[in-house]
């Protein structure tokens, strides 16, 4: 079975000296990754070759800020530069097979003078009496009288599971992020015949349906609620200043900002695969038409609304855990959906084929509501779900389906569910870390 990585989170006691020292550590990991960054886009450019993270790392081994960093911390941020052309270089293979619109660009340089984190592999690091010792490098001793420092160890993991530490500078403070290997995946018995089809939306975040009869919404209101109170605090921060402004209560507001998306985006994907779970469903199909927040044209304020939500993002972390569980995942076009009946199986057009005369049996009479041919009323959002599965050529759901399932699905509000474990919705596919 697949090595399962978890991460867990814990934030750095707020004292001047470790903030101070851990700041310029992580300025001279940026240094050094951009440097690191220019020999790979060098090597790409004059020879076409791919560099690897050790080859690297030694290369870098007189670099300044290599030197800087305590070594193990300083190779890691060579690999990851290495690991970015990796994906570079799997992304220029989809792009020669036609299965990337866009040619994909090389690596870019961060931000001169930003932070980037540093991560220490688990052989440098010691345990003693509940406490982690971590090194510092000879830069900190000289410089701040700091060879190394004592991090609490988080008493609800195993010491034996650990990894990696990596030291992540937020919005004005820094998190201990513990990459352990995660609990084994007991194996569960699917039906590839069995799917369940997602529409995605504003308010309605997720819109479920299903080949066994159930269906469900993941309400996006508050998540909307959140963005635009963060758009309306920015606006309001940078009146009458230049569009590059910047400040400290700008960079909090911001990463509580990230953190609540990417908490909503775990307990979203961990929503739809448990249900999966639950059922023996063993195919999603997500509806999706790719480019749709370039090319969104719903109007100035709408427009905002929707390319905050990060839909996108948990499109691919479904995709993420779908595969770890072996769940077929299906990403389907979705052009007429929302116009088709599917109590009346309507034809679906693909986008630019639409046949002339082409005429929905039934019709939206108001936002939220769909009339089909007879009369029957059901919710639009559930009747475009259902129809992204039929399009998809799913089984189970070119019959008409269950009138329930169309008229009465369960919302469900992401901040009033049950307590999410962790380390469970943290699961990635084997040798990923989970996104910070």
């Amino acid at each position: 079975m697949a090595k399962i990585f978890a991460a867990q989170v814990n934030r750095l006691p707020e004292d001047k000296v470790l903030s101070g020292a851990l700041e310029y550590l992580c300025t001279q990991s940026n240094k050094l990754y951009n440097c690191t960054l220019y020999l790979a886009r060098q090597l790409y450019f004059k020879t076409g070759k791919f560099s690897n993270g050790r080859w690297l790392s030694t290369e870098m081994k007189r670099n300044p800020h290599m030197k800087a960093l305590y070594t193990s911390a300083a190779q890691q941020t060579c690999i990851t530069v290495g690991e970015a052309f990796k994906s570079f270089k799997e992304l220029l293979k989809l792009w020669r097979k036609g299965e990337l619109p866009e040619r994909p660009k090389p690596p870019n340089y961060r931000t001169s003078g930003g932070l980037f984190q540093i991560g220490y592999p688990k052989r440098w690091l010691k345990l003693v009496d509940g406490m982690v010792t971590v090194p510092m490098g000879t830069a900190c001793r000289v410089w701040f009288n700091l060879p190394e420092i004592f991090l609490p160890f988080p008493i609800d993991l195993d010491w034996g599971k650990i990894r990696e530490l990596q030291i992540v500078p937020r919005a004005g403070y820094f998190d201990a992020v513990w990459i352990c290997e995660g609990r084994p995946i007991e194996p569960v018995i699917l039906d590839p015949e069995k799917a369940l089809s997602i529409d995605p939306g504003l308010d309605n975040w997720l819109t479920c349906t299903t080949t066994e009869s159930t269906s469900f919404i993941v309400d996006g209101k508050h998540l909307k609620s959140l963005n635009q109170w963060y758009n309306k605090r920015v606006a309001t921060i940078k009146e009458g200043k230049p569009q590059s402004f910047w400040c400290n209560l700008l960079d909090r507001i911001t990463g509580k900002r990230n953190r609540q998306m990417r908490d909503a985006v775990n307990k979203a994907a961990r929503i739809v695969i448990d249900h999966c779970l639950e059922h023996s469903i063993g195919t999603i199909v997500f509806g999706w038409n790719k480019g749709q927040k370039q090319r969104s044209d719903m109007g100035r304020k709408t427009n905002q609304k929707f390319v905050c939500v990060p839909t996108a993002r948990l499109k691919k972390r479904i995709q993420q855990l779908a595969q770890h569980y072996g769940i077929i995942f299906i990403e389907q076009e979705e052009s007429y959906t929302s116009k088709a009946s599917a109590l009346d199986l309507d034809e679906i057009p693909v986008f630019g084929e639409k046949p002339e005369g082409w005429k929905p049996s039934g019709r939206r009479v108001k936002r939220g509501l769909y009339r089909a041919a007879d009369g029957a009323e059901v919710n639009a959002d559930a009747n475009g779900s259902w129809n992204i599965g039929r399009k998809a050529n799913v089984t189970g759901m070119q019959s008409t389906p269950a009138r329930g399932v169309l008229t009465s699905p369960k919302r469900l509000r992401l901040w009033d569910l049950p307590h999410v474990d962790p380390i469970r919705s943290a699961e990635t596919p084997s040798g990923e870390s989970p996104s910070l």
